[in-house]
């Protein structure tokens, strides 16, 4: 992926490798963003991608395959699993049938579906099957989800489309079908499919924040650079405190100002920095919004920048002592999170790696 980013985008090996290795924080409260810039990286290697509608476990700091190992183990107990093999007892919790038992049963689904617990996972879509019915929209999207995970090959993975066809041709408005769907070509390396089933999706219900997050992911998965930020400019118009959305609009303006010349680059770069700063202002402790704002300004605080070329409104000083703050900021993330045992970090190691690896590797 880094030479591909190389060969279509300009952008050098050092800095494509240092944006893709950076920390994958992202949903930290926000269920509409389908997570596959951050799952195409860390995914288990099975073939699954989940539905856009579909809320992923809550952690701290967003989807972490560790959390999801870790609930998936707690499934025995969840679901009343006893070593004598009856699987379909209800705990006590569970037979009450609360909205928030359903809400516990459905992220335990995508855990145990995440790290490879089918059994568990059937146990979890059986139970809400029987709550709320085969032809209830968001089970059936979870029906597919399952079936995807449980496919073994392409030949498999077809078939699951096929399933969703005929479903629209029942009912062309079911919403989670059709985003299924749609990650189902973008998993079955059919990107152009997808976007056209994104765009018509988009062209009945514009107002559809994730489907709009999706179609940017799509654009730039083609080195549509533009397309993509149109993208998530329009999913800001709705949501526009997802910190989480500016972050990654800030990355892909990065990415595409690598690509520019002279001040076209440095106006891009300046309007990078900006999304970035907004991410951290509305989530202070956002670790990739900081990592993202020390990438972007290490141009400006290590080239000698004329205050006329930087085509911006952005002061050189302002930028260095941007710079500085979120150099300041990360080292002081990585010797609080250094500092506590590795079970009771926030982050992955590979993201703190890559941290610490910017920061050695970049000047002051």
């Amino acid at each position: 992926m880094v030479e591909y980013l190389n060969a279509e985008l300009q952008v050098t090996g050092t800095e494509a490798t240092q944006l893709l290795a950076g920390p994958r924080l992202s949903l930290l409260a926000l269920t509409f963003l389908h997570p596959s810039y951050i799952l195409l990286l860390l995914r288990r290697t099975r073939r699954i991608d989940y539905c856009l509608s579909m809320a992923l476990p809550s952690v701290r700091h967003g989807s972490n395959l560790t959390t999801a190992l870790h609930r998936s183990q707690q499934a025995p107990v969840i679901l009343g699993q006893q070593s004598s093999g009856k699987l379909l007892a209800r705990s006590s919790a569970l037979s009450q049938g609360g909205a928030d038992d359903f809400d516990v049963l459905e992220k335990l689904f995508f855990s145990c579906t995440q790290s490879a617990d089918d059994q568990s996972a059937l146990l979890c879509l059986e139970r809400l099957t029987h709550r709320f019915g085969s032809s209830n929209e968001r089970v059936m999207a979870l029906r597919g989800i399952y079936d995807e995970a449980i496919a073994g090959d392409r030949p498999g993975l077809e078939r699951c489309l096929k399933k969703y066809d005929d479903i629209l041709l029942k009912n062309p408005v079911n919403l989670p079908i059709l985003k299924r769907r749609i990650a189902l070509l973008r998993s079955l390396s059919r990107p152009t499919d997808a976007i056209s089933s994104l765009v018509q999706l988009l062209d009945a219900t514009p107002t559809d924040a994730e489907a709009w997050c999706e179609l940017a992911e799509l654009y730039q998965s083609q080195a549509m650079s533009q397309q993509a930020i149109f993208s998530l400019e329009e999913a800001l118009l709705i949501v526009p405190h997802a910190w989480n959305v500016h972050a990654r609009l800030g990355e892909i303006l990065y990415i595409y100002a690598r690509s520019l010349d002279n001040d076209s680059m440095y106006r891009t770069l300046q309007s990078s920095i900006r999304h970035f700063c907004r991410s951290i202002e509305l989530c202070d402790d956002y670790l990739r919004g900081f990592y993202g704002l020390a990438l972007a300004t290490t141009h400006f605080s290590v080239k000698k920048v004329p205050e006329m070329a930087s085509g911006g409104d952005l002061p050189n000083d302002a930028l260095s002592r941007l710079h500085t703050l979120a150099r300041k900021k990360l080292a002081d993330t990585l010797t609080t999170q250094y500092s506590l045992e590795p079970h009771l970090r926030e982050y992955e190691e590979n993201e703190l790696s890559a941290v610490k690896e910017m920061l050695d590797g970049s000047p002051e």
